[in-house]
């Protein structure tokens, strides 16, 4: 597959349905890594799978996974979401290592290479995440990509069965 940005060690290219069987095995296999951070159930059937491709048809949602160059295989994926266009032009990044890839910056270098991609082809002024305080390694992954703290957002998200509580981080066009 061809991708629509790469760095040193990662491709980023859009979420595709021959991504299922990959996709499925990595949520298998990162069920505890992901339980406490991510919202919504696992995918991990190929029927959840559909459902979630389909949420990236229209123009709000965007699907992309991070691939390593040397094997092809995923490494994590992200998203952008809520798209706002109009005199936003933002979204929302949501993003996820997987239990065999984490650790190896993988991630980082993907998130990065996602920001351009945004800015550059999408159009985009304003990419936000909202992560977890105790969610040290997505807040390092967001850092090392250029997004800068803004606030603090109480009982944001529903998540593991709570209410919790996420920072708010961005980074502008202008700031890359």
């Amino acid at each position: 597959m061809s991708y629509l940005a790469y760095g040193d060690r990662v491709g980023l290219r859009h979420l595709v349905m021959d991504d299922a069987a990959e996709i499925v095995a990595l949520n298998k296999e990162s069920l505890d890594l992901h339980g406490a951070w991510l919202p919504g159930s696992p995918i991990i059937t190929l029927e959840e799978f559909e459902s979630y491709l389909g949420r990236f048809d229209g123009g709000a949602h965007e699907g992309f996974v991070i691939c390593r160059l040397d094997t092809g295989a995923i490494a994590g994926r992200i998203n952008v979401n809520n798209i706002v266009r109009g005199t936003h032009q933002s979204g929302t990044v949501g993003y996820a290592a997987y239990a065999s890839t984490t650790g190896r910056g993988y991630m980082t270098e993907g998130l990065r290479l996602l920001v351009a991609y945004a800015f550059e082809e999408l159009g985009l002024h304003r990419l936000e995440a909202n992560i977890q305080p105790a969610n040290t390694a997505s807040l390092n992954v967001a850092k090392r990509a250029g997004f800068q703290r803004e606030g603090y957002s109480p009982n944001f998200q529903f998540i593991d069965g709570a209410w919790r509580d996420h920072e708010r981080w961005a980074v502008t066009a202008e700031m890359v």
